[in-house]
């Protein structure tokens, strides 16, 4: 997909929680104000273009679960998800350990604001096949698919942010904006809501990486 246009990008993201339910013309209008400005009609005809493409892209994803973030559980529907979907983002994790809860609340963040892949978890004991197939070992586990193909691997919170024991849901964007994940940064500094005080609980509870096996 050709990159947007930083206004238009702009303005699909400011309302990306309710792109479903907003008044398009109001957000024509709003993509208007962005563009008086510039002079050239043709370049305002091209964002609108680009903004009625995308708001139209972002609901047919929406539709299909992306801006969510949902256990799966069931390890055949999960493979069906990974081979069918262009980019999918999946948290292999047990919901007793520490670490696989935080790295739950980061990518829910990320979910909301990232529709353009869809992120999915899965309890490794309801995934037996993929855990040996993947060699899969430690918890937390995040492997991000591109068309049924791993294109990252993030094992525990190694390569997230610079603090060996905990990352905010920015730092873990940008670890996957840089293997090309997904496509420009969206989430705003630090943790979201109570997620700081929760993080912290967590990290009290458990220090180390689980290993499962």
């Amino acid at each position: 997909m050709a990159t947007l246009d930083t206004s238009v990008a702009s303005v699909v993201d400011r309302h990306h929680t309710d792109i479903n339910d907003e008044d398009e013309d109001a957000l024509f209008a709003e993509l208007e104000d962005e563009s008086q400005d510039h002079a050239f009609s043709g370049l305002r005809e091209r964002r609108l273009e680009q903004l009625k493409a995308e708001l139209s892209r972002a609901k047919v994803l929406k539709e299909s679960q992306h801006g969510t973030y949902a256990e799966i559980k069931d390890e055949k529907l999960l493979m069906d998800i990974t081979t069918s979907t262009a980019v999918c983002i999946v948290h292999f994790q047990k919901p007793d350990f520490a670490r696989c809860r935080i790295m739950d609340e980061k990518l829910g963040v990320l979910a909301e604001q990232h529709y353009e892949a869809r992120f999915v978890s899965i309890n490794v004991e309801n995934a037996p096949f993929l855990v040996v197939k993947l060699g899969i070992q430690v918890l937390p586990c995040v492997i991000a698919f591109r068309d049924g193909v791993s294109a990252d691997r993030i094992v525990g919170f190694e390569g997230i942010g610079y603090k060996p024991d905990s990352f905010t849901a920015r730092e873990l964007e940008a670890r996957l904006l840089g293997s090309g994940v997904l496509t420009r940064a969206k989430v705003g500094n630090g943790v979201h809501g109570g997620a700081r005080k929760k993080q912290t609980q967590y990290e009290e509870a458990e220090d180390d990486d689980d290993d499962f096996d």
